[in-house]
């Protein structure tokens, strides 16, 4: 038997229903990912499964006993107390019995080792993540059946990321959850529950081949509708020629053409996509802001201790650390918004500066979207082009009725579209994003990536989201123990490297574990003397500078024969794979890709995987070879 069954649910606010009869079943250690589109209707159906709200048609059956729990998108105000407390009260009442009280010590003491939690700290002075897992913890002490979660890596750094998708993925138990952050689908989710246009999906697979199935089904779909259109097209030219007889035939005819014409209204209609264009202002200077031993903090509390940076326009640099780490910290420096404390700090000229703020302080939620974004106006200037307010919101996919509504009424995920909106109501030469993804769908976020691809400004990003720092940036600025370093490449390219950094310091490789260095050129000082400096550039290519010239004849001097043939061969061998790789890439981004045989698709991906393999191993084997 089904843990839980949904038959015929229909539910429905002051227009469209958001679910039309729909059915699903939820078998036990399911682990479900749940998508949509924001305000489609995701968390009132895990708000129906707690009970909290019921469906105005249609039945929810749960098996006998069985116990629901849930993590809360936000931590809920008014939460205080120690974590012993908190967690306590998610245990089940009987658990209070006097002959109970072994099984309660067991429980929470379960939970706070595998939650590496301190039950005696005081909840108020948490970190977001530590709150969010001290609120998991409550969820799980009682050994629920099926836990609820709504968005769960919101507002989390990588780290605690990282530590949820392992404790979920040893979780037996049935999980069902919502989320816009694509990796941790792909690492958690065996199975893909899509709501679209008020209908309920059961893709009954994980997130990657949910991915190429939703892909062949919008091409077969598009398919199917051009022929009925075509075929609709046909009869009404028929119809339009007149009768010529009474016959059987035609009449018959004539009848099928109304029930085409009815089936064709009745079709669903594509969701809108968000209308998302950048205006990148003038040209700023070719310097966009250079750091030189700069520090930021507050008080006695130094956040970012003498770093070096040198931003050039067209940049697209991505800043990623754990939360309090001094990220924002950064950003407001390198914009002026805070003095340093130590240090200089150039801005460039002619710049043109947007700034999206993670806590959306920029929106007053007295005021209508509206008023919110024309700021007075009733039009705006994009692009060079005039346009009325509630037109432009409309293609941020805001309705009239919504654009005139007070925000304070608006879910994270249109409070996020507003403020982008907003943001790209201006020209911008600096865009300065502070976690930009959080509460988009995916849809929207691609789109948002595509745009930040082709835009041709500066880009500072901060984010946690693994996926689109591997779509968009081209460098990493990363806050990690040793201090701050800057690293080429997205997400994975930085764990790529900071694995082959380790592991070359590991074996003992190097002379000296290196310092503070500069994203400027290195002739100006020496590392080795600033060993204290936190600040490190790490690039996957050899630079083509004085001291890395100096390192490599030395290197090259205790080489064999081969290996300094191997050495300087390397280089091009590295690009040679990465032009395959792009015209693999190319071949495989073209629309009439994926209709060629299965075959072919698969000796492509195996392709590109082996491609993939050997650049690896050359940027390693140039890496041991330098450093020998």
């Amino acid at each position: 038997m089904s843990q839980i069954a949904l038959e015929n649910i229909s539910v429905g606010f002051r227009g469209p229903l958001l679910l039309d009869q729909v059915s699903a079943r939820v078998e036990r250690g399911d682990k479900i990912g749940l998508l949509g589109r924001n305000g489609s209707g995701k968390t009132t159906l895990l708000r129906m499964l707690l009970g909290l709200e019921r469906p105005e048609s249609g039945r929810i059956e749960l098996e006998a006993g069985l116990k629901i729990a849930s993590v809360p998108q936000d931590v809920p105000a008014g939460t205080s107390g120690t974590v012993l407390e908190i967690v306590s009260s998610g245990l089940p009442e009987d658990y209070e019995l006097p002959e109970n009280e072994w099984m309660k010590d067991q429980a929470l003491e379960r939970v706070f080792e595998q939650l590496h939690l301190d039950p005696h700290a005081d909840f108020s002075s948490l970190s977001i993540g530590l709150k969010r897992r001290t609120l998991l913890g409550k969820a799980v002490v009682g050994s629920p059946d099926v836990l609820l979660l709504d968005e769960p890596t919101n507002h989390l750094d990588i780290d605690s990321i990282l530590w949820l998708e392992t404790f979920l993925a040893g979780f037996s138990e049935t999980l069902i959850f919502i989320t816009h952050d694509r990796a941790f689908l792909t690492k958690i989710a065996n199975r893909i529950l899509e709501i679209d246009r008020g209908k309920l999906f059961d893709w009954e697979c994980d997130y990657e081949t949910f991915l190429k199935r939703k892909e062949q089904a919008l091409l077969a779909q598009e398919k199917q509708d051009a022929l009925f259109d075509k075929k609709l097209a046909i009869e009404e030219a028929w119809i339009r020629t007149g009768i010529k007889a009474r016959r059987t035939r035609n009449e018959g005819r004539v009848r099928r053409l109304e029930a085409m014409r009815k089936e064709r209204v009745g079709r669903p209609r594509k969701s809108g996509s968000m209308g998302l264009a950048i205006d990148s202002g003038d040209r700023s200077g070719m310097l966009v802001c250079d750091l030189q031993e700069a520090s930021f903090g507050y008080g006695d509390r130094t956040m970012v201790k003498s770093l070096d940076l040198t931003i050039m326009r067209g940049d697209k640099i991505g800043i990623l650390g754990r939360n309090g780490a001094g990220k924002s910290t950064l950003l407001k420096g390198i914009l002026g918004e805070l003095a340093s404390t130590s240090g200089n700090v150039r801005l460039g000229t002619n710049l043109q500066i947007a700034y999206f703020d993670q806590n959306r302080d920029v929106l007053d939620p007295n005021l209508t979207a509206e008023e919110n974004v024309g700021v007075g106006r009733t039009t705006i200037t994009v692009n060079g082009r005039n346009k009325h307010v509630i037109g432009y919101l409309q293609e941020f996919l805001f309705t009239p009725e919504e654009a005139r509504s007070k925000i304070q009424f608006f879910s994270g995920g249109q409070r996020n579209r507003l403020l982008l909106a907003k943001l790209f109501a201006q020209p911008a030469n600096l865009l300065v994003m502070d976690e930009p993804t959080n509460d988009l769908d995916a849809e929207s976020l691609e789109i948002l990536e595509d745009r930040l691809v082709d835009y041709e400004g500066t880009l500072l990003v901060v984010s946690h989201d693994r996926a689109f720092l591997n779509n968009v940036v081209t460098s990493m600025i990363v806050f990690e123990p040793g201090g701050i370093r800057e690293y080429v490449g997205g997400y994975d390219d930085w764990l790529r490297q900071s694995k082959v950094q380790k592991e070359s310091a590991s074996g003992g490789k190097g002379s000296k574990k290196s310092g503070g260095s500069s994203s400027r050129a290195p002739a100006e000082k020496n590392p080795e003397k600033n060993p204290e400096k936190p600040a490190e550039k790490v690039t996957e290519k050899v630079p083509e500078k004085a001291p890395a010239k100096a390192a490599e004849k030395s290197a090259a001097s205790r080489l064999s024969y081969k290996e300094k043939l191997e050495l300087e061969t390397l280089p091009s061998k590295i690009e040679a794979i990465e032009l395959q790789k792009d015209s693999l890439h190319e071949k495989m981004s073209t629309p009439e890709y994926f209709k060629l045989p299965a075959s072919e698709l698969a000796q492509d991906a195996k392709r590109m995987e082996s491609l993939e393999s050997d650049l690896i191993a050359a940027y390693a084997r140039l890496e041991w070879l330098e450093n020998r």
